[in-house]
């Protein structure tokens, strides 16, 4: 079958293409090109994927592609109610259009598809919501929606050319019509025709009798000229008086047509095609708006202000007059972009950037900008517009005023001219006073911690000297070598230990005595510099620099040692073992500013000792909380977060001040500020080691809590000294005012009721003159402590003591030597191999073999001789490397681990272990609730700390059992 293609649709107004079955394109209408902006050479015989290239795999290529494939492979018509398919414009960019096809199959004779012809629609400005012509939007819209039904129903069946036409004529947007012979017979009509003309039936019928009603009005000679001339007519918003029947009247119309001449394979004239689009809809709402227009601009032109008008896009389309007479410029020289010619170059980057966000979004337009007036000055405008919508929300413009304030402008100017100043002031003392309100809400907070930790510290430092009197006399007459020697030595062990943190808890607390001397802090220092390198290990470079002129300080030396050790100590921790510390000694003033913004600071000299890091530095929630007891950013079981606050509660008993800065990633500086002395130096002799010595004096013994008392009138009592005891003031005064002998008033500084241990001696004195008195307290009040030293004259013992120092201090007050005391001291502290991680000869046995990991000296050897008592043979480590040292050299049935040992996790432990032993039981010990890792091996228990050696036999127990195996 012969198609002449140009001869149907060269014309038509709705764009055709047509492929071949390897989809080049052989042939298109004068629409099509005009739909994709280019001419036929610039696609014709290429492929449609090379005309019109979209993104591999993409949504358009696989709806393209598809619908071509559906065609070829079933021979029926394909459509696509919507496509989304970029293609180039003109400046060659990539475009998102949108667009609705048909596809239709023309096969050969033979029944196979030979050709698709395609009929395509731009809808793109209908999918965006783009103002429209409505007859336009309609006939598109109607067309999506019956491609749409056609797709959601079933593929149109064409079998013949003839259905195929007559399908792609009613599925057109537009009006189309063919007409036969010179009398013009309708032969094919589509629905839009139909709908047209009243839905009259025109098929068979010359176009004079089919529809009377357009006589004279010039279309029918258009289409007698059409074919006589073979010239196809195309005319726009031609008007057309219809009328459907002749009970109805006349509706007038206005349509865009064409009249395109038809011939047979001999070119003589057989016909005319008729095609085109009702824009009578379009043509109302057009004169509507013109209408709407020319009121508006009559209104705005009689306004004082500046009114103009621009289009969706924001383009101007039109000024009134006062807008030219301020500007200067003619009517046109400001339309579309050009507007920004008359706006300050200053003002021209924020208005045009608040206009394309107001145009994006669709909200009302305000702002502020300068406009050049005709003579070249600028003026101040408030510009406001609104945008200007359809019925159904779609935008179409915009109109806008500009009012002048220049007059405003003026006097805000001078007003905030006024106001400058003050502004300053009052933000600079705002910035001041929240500085020191934190300051202050800190110090306030650390004081209130202070004091609980000082009666924390108090009440457990008479919990460590019962302890310490009891282990001494337990020791007593156990031979060296014993196991329950060993054992009550690491038990005192942990008394020192427990000391060692109640000291740092008074530090804090401001309530350690000190014994403050004159210092060189420089000579301090490096004499501290071996212990400090030995500390901070070889991968940190240790830096002392120290200033000319260095002003000397009053300090407790060893108090000062402790300080700086710590300080070392956590700055290596911050580089883990890897960086440079810098200790810098340098004299300072501190200022009323500065002492503004430090509540507990005051003005005056200092030597200032800087301690900086090149570690990962501090958040500023970690700086809120460093000095706080017990505040640790170290893992579990590294650190107990009593460093910084010892070093804190010194400067602060000191008379002085501690600062701290840092950033993360940047290291840490802290700095402490001593008060400067302008005595010299002062030497202190060491003290030489005494024997154990006693006497033949009365002592009067003054304590409340009655575990400590009897423990002191023991260790007294085995000195060779008569004691007479007394649980408050009270009591004491009573045996003062005896007519007995008493050589020296021993008493607690902390007592119940009015009467502590300074009145009390006070009342003593005054009852007998001259008497000895030494003071014995774990928390040091203000009674016998002046700015954190001890009052002239006072002598002090700090708990918790040992008989030794009991009795050199009980010696040095009463001022004579003593007698020598025979009584069997403690040895000398053991260090356990075990507890460096060497691994001693094993015995060789058949008992059931259990490893402990933990650091804990006093723990482990508890657990250790709980489970030989038990009948287990036990391997003991202190670190994780020494426990995986056991695990390669020995085979071992259980690992009982702690969760937070000094060089790695417990659980990283048994992970290691588990890895080498598939199906090593593991049990945790640790005082936290969770242990993912127990959940995650399996064959884990988890014992919560503390708990007893019945509790730790049980879990051991059950492992064996649930293994098959004795446990003993």
């Amino acid at each position: 079958m012969q198609i002449d293609l140009d001869a149907l649709f060269a014309h038509a107004p709705s764009p055709y293409v047509l492929f071949d079955s390897d989809l080049r394109m052989i042939w298109a209408n004068d629409a099509y090109q005009k739909v994709i902006g280019r001419p036929r050479e610039a696609f014709i015989g290429r492929l449609v994927t090379e005309a019109f290239p979209a993104p591999a795999a993409s949504v358009s290529e696989r709806m393209l592609r598809g619908s071509f494939r559906r065609v070829l492979e079933t021979g029926e018509a394909d459509h696509l109610p919507l496509i989304p398919y970029p293609i180039k414009d003109e400046d060659g960019r990539d475009v998102e259009r949108y667009w609705s096809a048909t596809h239709t199959p023309i096969p050969d004779a033979e029944g196979r598809v030979e050709y698709i012809l395609q009929n395509t629609m731009d809808v793109t400005d209908l999918v965006r919501g783009e103002q429209v012509a409505e007859s336009e939007g309609l006939a598109r819209s109607a067309a999506m929606v019956h491609r749409a039904d056609a797709v959601a129903t079933e593929n149109l069946a064409l079998g013949r050319l003839t259905d195929f036409f007559q399908t792609a004529f009613d599925q057109a947007p537009s009006f189309m019509a063919v007409l036969n012979g010179p009398e013009h017979v309708f032969q094919i009509v589509n629905q839009a025709y139909t709908d047209l003309i009243g839905g009259r039936e025109v098929i068979g019928l010359p176009v004079r009798d089919a529809l009377p009603d357009i006589q004279g009005q010039g279309f029918v000679e258009l289409l007698d000229q059409v074919y006589r001339t073979g010239e196809p007519v195309s005319f726009t918003g031609m008007p057309a008086q219809i009328q459907a029947s002749p009970d109805v009247p006349p509706e007038q119309h206005f349509v865009d047509f064409v009249f395109h001449p038809l011939n047979d394979d001999t070119g003589q004239r057989t016909g005319i095609f008729v095609q085109g689009h009702d824009i009578t809809g379009q043509k109302i709402a057009e004169a509507e708006l013109t209408a709407r227009r020319d009121k508006f601009r009559v209104m705005a032109q009689t306004m004082p202000n500046q009114v103009w008008t621009a289009d969706k896009d924001g383009g101007l389309t039109w000024l009134n007059k006062r807008t030219y007479e301020y500007t200067g410029h003619r009517e046109g020289e400001l339309y579309g972009a050009d507007w920004a010619r008359v706006v300050h170059p200053d003002d021209i980057e924020g208005t045009q950037a608040k206009w394309a966000a107001a145009i994006r979004e669709g909200v009302t337009y305000a702002t502020e900008f300068r406009i050049r007036r005709n003579d070249g000055c600028y003026r101040w405008h408030i510009v406001r517009a609104s945008p200007l919508r359809t019925r159904d929300g779609t935008l179409t413009g915009w109109v806008g005023t500009n009012t002048d304030i220049e007059e405003r402008k003026n006097i805000e100017a001078e007003i905030a001219k006024v106001n400058a100043s003050l502004e300053a002031r009052v933000e600079r003392r705002n910035r001041e006073l929240e500085e020191l309100y934190a300051a202050l809400r800190q110090s306030q907070k650390l004081e209130a911690i202070g004091s609980l930790a000082g009666g924390i510290a108090h009440d457990f430092n008479n919990l460590l000297q019962v302890i310490t009197g009891n282990l001494q006399f337990a020791m007593r007459n156990l031979p060296p070598d014993s196991a329950a020697r060993e054992r009550l030595d690491q038990a005192m062990r942990g008394v020192e230990r427990g000391a060692t943190l109640a000291s740092q808890l008074l530090s804090f607390a401001r309530k350690q005595p000190l014994a403050p001397v004159v210092t060189d802090l420089n000579r301090l220092v490096n004499d501290t510099s071996e212990i400090l390198s030995s500390a901070i290990g070889e991968g940190v470079e240790l830096e002392i620099r120290s200033a000319d002129g260095l002003w000397n300080t009053s300090i407790d030396r060893n108090s000062m040692e402790n300080a700086l050790l710590n300080l070392a100590i956590n700055a290596r921790d911050a580089m883990d073992g890897q960086g440079k510390l810098t200790i810098d000694l340098s004299n300072a003033e501190l200022d009323e500013a500065f002492a503004r913004t430090h509540p507990d600071a005051k003005p005056g000299e200092y030597t200032c000792l800087t301690v900086a890091d090149t570690g990962c530095g501090m958040t500023p929630e970690v700086l809120d909380r460093i000095f706080e007891p017990f505040f640790t950013t170290k893992a579990d079981g590294l650190g107990t977060g009593l460093g910084l606050s010892m070093v804190y509660g010194f400067a602060k008993q000191s008379g002085g001040h501690v600062t701290i800065d840092s950033e993360v990633g940047e290291g840490a500086a802290i700095r402490i500020y001593l008060p400067r002395s302008r005595e010299e130096e002062q030497t202190t002799r060491a003290v030489a080691d005494a024997d154990l010595s006693g006497g033949s004096e009365t002592i009067l013994l003054v304590e409340d809590d009655d575990e400590v008392r009897e423990v002191t009138v023991n260790m007294l009592g085995d000195l060779g000294y008569t004691v007479l005891q007394a649980s408050d003031a009270n009591e004491a005064l009573d045996l003062l005012a005896q007519e007995r002998a008493i050589d020296l008033l021993f008493t607690d500084v902390v007592m119940p009721g009015e009467t502590n241990g300074q009145v009390l001696a006070d009342r003593a004195r005054e009852m007998r003159p001259g008497i000895p008195v030494l003071f014995a307290s774990g928390f040091v009040q203000d009674a016998i402590v002046q700015g954190g030293r001890l009052n002239e004259g006072v002598q002090l013992l700090e708990k918790p003591y040992t008989q030794l120092q009991l009795a050199q201090k009980i010696r040095e007050v009463l001022g004579s030597d003593g007698v020598a005391v025979s009584v069997a001291a403690p040895d000398a502290e053991v260090v356990s191999d075990q507890a460096e991680g060497a691994a001693p000869t094993t015995q060789t046995t058949d008992s059931p073999r259990v490893l402990i990991c933990e650091d804990d000296a006093l723990i482990r050897l508890d657990m250790v001789e709980q489970l030989r008592e038990a009948g287990y043979e036990v391997l003991e480590a202190a670190s994780a490397r020494a426990a995986l040292d056991w695990l390669r050299s020995e085979l071992v049935d259980v690992l009982i681990t702690d969760v937070g040992l000094p060089d790695q996790t417990g659980e990283e432990l048994a992970q290691e272990a588990r890895a080498a032993h598939v199906d090593l039981p593991v049990i945790f010990a640790t005082g936290d609730v969770d242990v993912p890792s127990a959940a995650t091996l399996g064959n884990c228990k988890v014992l919560s700390k503390p708990f007893g050696s019945a509790i730790l036999q049980d879990a051991v127990e059950e492992i064996f059992i649930s293994r098959g195996r004795n446990a003993r």
